[in-house]
């Protein structure tokens, strides 16, 4: 009874369509059944006035809203719609007698509006299954530390918080315990948890796998990512599209040339074909009735709203319909390399140790000389490094843009890149040593060399790491036809070497931010539509030059605000999966279209040649409605 209850609070809309269908069946029966008092309105039919009143009810129950909001839009919005149409027609069919006529129609049509309203009601779900993944409340730490809970909507910038094991994190913030372990599978699809330690980024929804930490807020409830998410992807629920525009300019026309044609019909087949006022008035009720647009008003919101329900839960948002409607136009795509097709920092490939050297020696001054350093390179060797044991130098020089220089036991050591190593003519590497790290530094990759008293005695290679998305999405795109491009500030070597591991088609290495976005228009004037799939700040202007803007979801603000879909988990395949859902939208509202105006067309023609009677006319019209909107609905289901 509790689930019932729920249901007709959520489908208030639904209940009353229903509850006028009951009402309809209740006076067919009285119609059938009853011997009280008739209603004749001269169209050869009486009718029980009990079952009138049962009509009466069904059509006040099912159509009192689509009344109110057609009156409201016609004298305060100074708009023709369907509704009106459609409460003529119900009207008219009861002023000559037809009762049922007239509630089936309006029950139809509520029937239709219902089904749309949910439709919109089961896209915004998403929003509701997003908003859930962050509680209402939070362990706040008073000012004498004890605990207290509070909303987390009353939560400020430099609050105090504790997460307990296994709950999801409340708002953004910063790690003060010494370590955390996270899932943050709600944000970039990956199950494993992440360990963090003390100053990391803790995002909001995501979940305390291991023992309550503390954190500081550092963004107001607001400013969350989940808050940015929900509002993009409210505000892209309300953005039409230009079909929808162009159907509900369309709509407007369209129903002040039906309202000033059937008059003229009811008129000409009086006076001209010699109808009674009776039959004249029929047929125009039933014209009325089948040339109205509502299966093709229906065609283009609820195809679009799923298509953006859809890219929601797969964790990518779409800012409006009509970037679905230009994702389908897309013929070339862009792709910054750093952050985008790679992780966005530099690992350890491969480490190289000149035999008979001594290893373990090696790693401790290597890891005591980048241990504290923040540079990409130093926190990639120290990860390599962890279980080295640390060990205290006697004396290290930082210097900047070379490396390292160390004095340890009498010994001077030197570590950093070739020029700055090995720049004594004492150090020499033999042959193969030689072509190894060659062909590191031709691959793109970034060699660290070590010496000890000028003589050479290992390298480490780093490179950026390639996501586990890349090779795939890339591979997709180019067998849909479309053009792969890879713009990045990197030197031409790296970037021909991460076009070749991912299939990229064109390579344009060397660039500035600006020159990003003038190559963007050069290539707009060869494409159709051009996309930008980008994760920074200096990715930002090509993203807004772009027809589409692809941003990451780990990206920067600007570069999220800026984009036109944000793919929320980073993952690149959506990128693919996105325009699948695009080319199905398309198609589903070109099928709805051509269905809902060929319908109108037979159904006006039959009207005309007295082939269809009203409630044949009323479940034709409404009836392609209905599957107009379910057909839009499967795209809930695309996968």
């Amino acid at each position: 009874m509790t689930r019932l209850t729920h249901w007709i609070k959520r489908n208030t809309e639904m209940t009353l369509t229903i509850l006028s269908g009951c009402l309809i069946l209740l006076g067919i029966y009285l119609n059938a059944h009853s011997q009280g008092p008739l209603v004749d309105l001269s169209n050869d039919m009486e009718t029980p006035l009990s079952a009138v009143i049962a009509f009466i009810a069904a059509f006040i129950v099912g159509g009192h809203s689509s009344a109110i909001e057609g009156f409201k839009e016609l004298f305060v919005e100074r708009k023709l719609t369907i509704d009106l149409l459609m409460f003529l027609a119900a009207v008219g069919a009861s002023v000559i007698g037809y009762w049922m006529e007239g509630a089936l129609l309006i029950f139809i049509f509520s029937l239709a509006d219902s089904l749309e309203t949910m439709a919109q009601a089961k896209s915004r779900d998403a929003i509701s299954a997003l908003m859930r993944l962050t509680p209402d409340q939070a362990r706040k730490y008073q000012l004498d530390g004890s605990l207290s809970l509070v909303a987390t909507a009353d939560l400020r910038v430099g609050d105090h918080i504790q997460v307990p094991r296994g709950e999801a994190v409340p708002i953004d913030g910063e790690l003060l315990s010494a370590q955390a372990v996270v899932n943050e599978s709600v944000i970039t699809g990956e199950s494993i948890p992440v360990d963090k330690i003390a100053g990391d980024t803790i995002i909001g929804g995501t979940i305390n796998d291991a023992e309550s930490f503390d954190m500081t807020v550092t963004v107001e409830n607001h400013d969350t990512l989940f808050a940015k998410i929900i509002k993009m992807v409210d505000d892209a629920q309300s953005n039409p599209t230009r079909a929808g525009t162009f159907i509900e300019k369309f709509e407007q026309k369209y129903v002040l040339a039906i309202i000033i044609a059937v008059p003229t019909f009811i008129l000409g087949a009086h006076y001209l074909a010699g109808w009674t006022w009776l039959n004249a008035f029929y047929r125009g009720m039933v014209l009325l009735t089948v040339a109205s647009p509502c299966a093709l008003v229906a065609s283009a919101t609820p195809a679009t709203l799923s298509a953006i329900s859809n890219g929601a839960k797969n964790g990518m948002i779409f800012k409006g319909g009509d970037v679905v409607e230009n994702i389908d136009r897309l013929q070339a795509i862009v792709f910054d390399k750093t952050g985008t097709l790679t992780l966005g920092h530099p690992e350890v490939e491969n480490a190289f140790y000149r035999v008979g050297e001594d290893q373990k020696m090696i790693n401790q001054v290597v890891k005591a000389a980048e241990f504290g350093s923040t540079h990409p390179i130093a926190t990639a060797i120290t990860s390599f490094l962890h279980e080295t044991d640390n060990i205290q130098l006697d004396k290290i020089q930082d210097l900047t843009g070379k490396g390292f220089q160390i004095n340890h036991r009498g010994d001077t050591w030197k570590i950093g890149k070739r020029s700055f190593a090995l720049c004594s003519d004492a150090i020499t590497l033999n042959e193969d040593e030689m072509a190894l790290t060659q062909k590191m530094e031709v691959q793109g990759k970034t060699v660290i060399f070590v010496t000890r008293n000028h003589q050479f005695m290992a390298y480490f290679a780093l490179a950026d790491q390639l996501k586990a998305s890349s090779v795939k999405a890339i591979k997709s795109l180019n067998e849909l036809g479309i053009t792969t491009v890879m713009i990045t500030g990197d030197n031409q070597r790296t970037a021909e070497h991460i076009a070749e591991l991912v299939g990229i088609q064109r390579v344009y290495a060397d660039r500035l931010p600006d020159e990003k976005s003038h190559l963007i228009e050069e290539l707009q004037e060869e494409f159709e539509a051009v996309g930008m799939v980008g994760d920074g700040i200096n990715d930002a202007p090509a993203l807004a030059v772009a027809n589409i803007g692809f941003s990451m979801g780990s990206g920067t603000d600007i570069a999220m605000e800026t984009a036109d879909v944000v793919l929320v988990n980073d993952d690149l395949e959506q990128i693919p999966y996105s325009l699948g859902l695009a080319k199905n939208t398309q198609k589903i509202i070109k099928q709805n279209v051509i269905f809902s105006v060929s319908m109108i067309l037979i159904l006006i023609l039959l009207s005309l040649f007295q082939t269809i009677n009203l409630p044949l006319g009323v479940i034709g019209h409404e009836g392609s409605t209905i599957l107009v909107i379910l057909n839009g609905l499967r795209l809930l289901g695309y996968k």
